[in-house]
């Protein structure tokens, strides 16, 4: 009875912090802000959604170990690739404050030069 309880509470997180990622990702402003609602927001929500199901159904315990552990790898890679893509290719940024990486990580492209 606990571990229902327990079980469906981390599935109805799961819900939540998915549902959020989603939102996220359609109302942010740049492509750099929806990467992190994806790649937070929604790992927080297969995490509940793993645990959850690791709770209600045992048998799946392992699997879900796995695949929890292959996410946790898995998933800062993905985006920080993505985000670092996204840079070097001049996506622009909404409202920059400050650019820390401005001229150390964006290559110059031969075309800007070429294009006046």
């Amino acid at each position: 009875m606990i571990t229902e309880i327990v079980g469906a509470t981390f599935t109805v997180l799961g819900v939540f912090f998915s549902l959020v990622g989603v939102i996220g990702i359609m109302r942010l402003p740049d492509v750099y802000s929806r990467i992190h609602a994806s790649g937070k927001v929604a790992t927080l929500g297969i995490f509940g959604l793993l645990i959850g199901l690791a709770l209600l159904l045992p048998g799946t315990l392992v699997k879900a170990v796995g695949l929890l552990l292959f996410l946790l790898i898995s998933s800062p890679v993905a985006s920080h690739a993505i985000a670092a893509a996204a840079y070097r290719s001049n996506v622009p940024l909404a409202d920059v404050q400050r650019d820390d990486l401005a001229g150390v990580s964006r290559p110059q492209s031969k075309r800007s030069h070429n294009a006046g």
